[in-house]
């Protein structure tokens, strides 16, 4: 989302208005008890800032939370776009929810001078922030890097861009799907003879969260050693790319059509049964070997044209009805009980049925929290198990678990804890610098 640069604040360093009778401010400490979540994990007491939409940032300021820090997710007053997404849920963007589980709310209008100045206060004491913007925007802002290093020399500043900070394309907007297009993603997934397909789930957006999460983590343990915070970049550009790795290489003397595609020529792969569809995975000598046994295509195993997964990839055309054929003896979820662990396989499912499996509810990776307006609601909790304290300290709160914030849920909670007077807050919400 684009926002203009507003003009530089004219109220002191707290970033208040004057308040008739109201205490200075302007060198209050921060309490960091007031209303603060008790989080845990190796992130505990790390306070990120959150200024970014969708979910490349949003998301990996949850992974953020989701090992400890207190995470203050700051919108515009038009809100994050994400919860403008189609939704089944009335109330609120099922998107928004899934992406922005474990935050505080809080809305500034960065146009208004009063509310810059409130966001350069909560500067001062944070560890980390995130934002969005095309490369062009945090400096009209007020907001670039060189420009709140002043305010905090200890800052960890990480940026998401579409295309990088440099380059012809570093101030074009980018998203997920812009950028599968972009880097071959599309074509490699579609069929040879039909035309490129978008990889559903917004999985360059999901990457390039687990890049800041990483980025960020990483920047926080050098400042340990240096004491200075520093720039972060995270590009969906890199991001996708990073995620072809193995398909990225190009030999000096390789024509430009050599095949690079990494599937494994139609063994390993999904396959219709009596009832529903199977993936398998049989690569590995060990692994075919189980497969030809439970399928009872005992002699395709022992035959040497086929005792690699390049030789089965050559003969596929042969191999591949002959398991069809014998996979219509029992439907999907009888094979995986057959193939047990000797095969790596799963049933095809919906995501619904990922709520109640018990490998899910085994490790706990679901969790009731409740929302304004919704109620409550079943969410996936958390992608890093650090050890048992954490976990039994994280279930025994789990009823208390902060889901996604309300829009502006937590500004007046986040402002007291900043220093700021319920006088000091009545007068910024007056002008809508908050809300």
């Amino acid at each position: 989302m684009k926002r203009e640069s507003p003009t530089p604040g004219t109220f002191g360093k707290s970033g208040i208005p004057a308040v008739s009778g109201a205490p200075d401010t302007s060198v209050a400490p921060i309490d960091p008890t007031n209303d603060v979540p008790a989080g845990t994990g190796p992130l505990a007491g790390v306070r990120v800032l959150d200024l970014s939409a969708y979910i490349a940032g949003p998301y990996g300021c949850t992974l953020l939370a989701d090992q400890g820090a207190d995470v203050i997710k700051i919108e515009p007053p038009t809100g994050d776009n994400l919860r403008k997404y189609p939704s089944t849920l009335a109330a609120e963007s099922r998107a928004f929810l899934g992406v922005n589980r474990g935050k505080r709310g809080l809305v500034l209008d960065l146009k208004q001078p009063a509310a810059l100045d409130v966001l350069r206060r909560l500067v001062e004491s944070a560890d980390v922030l995130v934002h969005n913007f095309r490369p062009s925007v945090p400096a009209r802002l007020g907001i670039a890097y060189e420009q709140l290093r002043d305010v905090n020399p200890r800052l960890i500043y990480c940026a998401v861009t579409g295309y990088g900070e440099t380059g012809p394309n570093k101030d074009k907007a980018g998203y997920d799907q812009v950028l599968q297009t972009m880097t071959g993603m599309c074509a490699m997934q579609g069929k040879a003879d039909g035309p490129p397909e978008i990889l559903y789930g917004s999985v360059v957006d999901y990457y390039a969260a687990s890049m800041v999460a990483a980025g960020v983590s990483s920047a926080l343990f050098a400042r340990e050693r240096t004491g200075q915070g520093q720039y972060v970049g995270v590009s969906l550009l890199r991001s996708a790319l990073a995620m072809q790795s193995a398909r990225l290489i190009w030999a000096d003397d390789e024509p430009r059509d050599v095949g690079r595609d990494m599937r494994s020529g139609g063994i390993t792969g999904i396959h219709p049964t009596r009832d529903g569809y199977l993936y398998i995975s049989a690569n590995t000598p060990h692994f075919w070997q189980a497969l030809c046994e439970k399928t009872g295509l005992a002699a395709l195993a022992a035959d040497p044209r086929y005792d690699s997964v390049r030789k089965r990839a050559e003969h596929r055309d042969e191999i591949v009805p002959q398991l069809h054929a014998a996979l219509q003896a029992h439907g999907a979820r009888e094979w995986e009980t057959i193939f047990g662990d000797a095969v790596p396989c799963a049933a095809a499912r919906t995501v619904e049925d990922m709520f109640d499996d018990p490998q899910v509810e085994a490790e706990a990776m679901v969790q009731h929290y409740t929302y304004p307006g919704v109620g409550g609601y079943r969410g996936f909790r958390q992608a890093i198990k650090f050890g048992e304290a954490q976990q039994a300290s994280s279930s025994a709160s789990s009823s208390a678990a902060l889901a996604a914030p309300a829009f502006g849920q937590h500004s007046d909670d986040v402002l007291r804890n900043a220093g700021l007077s319920d006088d000091d807050i009545a007068a910024l919400r007056a002008t809508q610098a908050v809300q």
